[in-house]
């Protein structure tokens, strides 16, 4: 089923059931439409109780779906054949205090279907590529929180899985260690892999994925490529059930113009004037909004025509972290 998409989802919808007299219904998935293509690095962006964990607990079979239809690797979700293709990391891995390195490293071979002579044949190699080949003997109860996320790394790579997982894998390591997993990251998208990564680093998460969605509160608020929602297009209108702007998108456009400002206001016409900051008669700093590339540049061969200097102009660029936080404030109003 190498034809089919990594992940896909159509409508997916998970609704806890709380209590036994009074049971309270809380929706954690509404209605989610996702897909992701193979040889990808997606991340999933969302703040605590937005449904991430659900989503990826939904995908794996570890608890079941309400309503809709979840697929991994072309096969439904939970399905065995599947999940011996994916290498998991979940947010807090629990391992027996008691194993080292090299003995966990076996135990979750072995819950992976990996033959002991294989996983003795790998072991030593990853755990050096994360950096505990030094500790491999030790007990893990000896281990620091990220040292045991490099732990979980490893056991997710054992198997050498086409699909990847991974919930949180940066938390509890430092600027160096974090730079050293991105490097993992790439390496493993170079060989074909595809790596599904939720994170609440948002800057790792800008540095490294391809693509992103953002979820808020069960609801799939938008999906696009990293450098579009970075870009400073400002969606005009609503969001579809896919996460994709229902209206056109527009650039803010930022100016530093000279000339008479008569002729600058009949050049801009109807477009929309969110900041208008007069240095003197002539100098004046202003921002606008136009639909395309195409609309910015005929709006500059306009303004030369009235005898209007660009001293400046640039377009918005935002980090994910201020896009995400935008994305989901319009979805609050």
């Amino acid at each position: 089923m190498a034809d089919q998409p990594a992940i896909e989802t159509r409508d997916l919808r998970k609704t806890y059931v709380e209590g036994v007299l009074r049971r309270k219904r809380q929706e954690a998935l509404k209605g989610v439409t996702l897909r992701v293509e193979r040889g990808e690095i997606f991340g999933l962006l969302g703040g605590n109780g937005a449904g991430k964990t659900t989503f990826i607990k939904t995908l794996l079979g570890i608890i079941r779906k309400t309503a809709g239809d979840a697929r991994l690797l072309g096969l439904p979700a939970g399905d065995r054949r599947g999940r011996r293709l994916v290498g998991y990391l979940p947010e807090n891995l629990r391992v027996p205090r008691h194993l080292t390195g090299y003995t966990a490293l076996e135990l979750y071979g072995n819950l992976s279907n990996v033959p002991s002579s294989l996983i003795r044949k790998k072991r030593g190699a990853l755990l050096e590529k994360v950096g505990l080949a030094e500790r491999a003997k030790d007990p893990v109860r000896t281990y620091s929180k990220g040292m045991l996320q490099r732990l979980g790394l490893a056991q997710a790579m054992l198997h050498d899985p086409e699909l990847f997982i991974l919930d949180e894998p940066t938390d509890g390591l430092d600027p160096l260690a974090r730079s050293q997993v991105r490097g993992y990251l790439l390496e493993l998208k170079n060989q074909g892999k595809t790596i599904f990564l939720n994170s609440h680093i948002l800057q790792e998460v800008e540095l490294i994925c391809d693509r992103v969605a953002i979820l808020d509160k069960g609801v799939l608020r938008r999906v696009a490529n990293v450098a579009e929602i970075t870009s400073g297009r400002v969606t005009v209108g609503a969001i579809d059930g896919n996460g994709q702007p229902a209206a056109p998108e527009e650039l803010e456009l930022h100016l530093d113009l000279t000339g008479n400002e008569a002729a600058v206001r009949e050049t801009l016409g109807n477009l929309p004037v969110g900041k208008w900051q007069p240095y003197s008669a002539t100098d004046f700093r202003l921002v606008t909004r136009v639909p395309s590339q195409t609309a910015v540049d005929d709006l500059i061969d306009r303004l030369r025509v009235a005898g209007v200097s660009i001293v400046s102009l640039s377009r918005r660029r935002v980090s994910l972290e201020e896009a995400y936080l935008e994305i989901v404030a319009e979805a609050a109003d």
